[in-house]
């Protein structure tokens, strides 16, 4: 499968993974701090276990940081 994560592609074994898996596959830093928006559209983290990214997906970790 081929999908696009952070404007790259990147190739994948299968035909879907589920967002939890994708985070560990990747080896995203900080994977319970991060936020991930699927096609455009920010999925919530209580979907996280349900939302398969398929082929031709694109996938965004977004990392929101506080600051002053």
């Amino acid at each position: 499968m081929q999908i696009t994560v952070n404007g790259e592609e990147t190739e994948l074994e299968g035909e879907q993974i589920k967002i939890p898996e994708l985070l560990e596959k990747l080896d995203v830093d900080m994977p319970q701090q991060v936020s991930v928006e699927l096609n455009g559209e920010v999925i919530s983290r209580s979907n996280f276990d349900e939302t398969s990214i398929s082929d031709g997906d694109s996938v965004e970790f977004l990392y929101f940081m506080g600051g002053g």
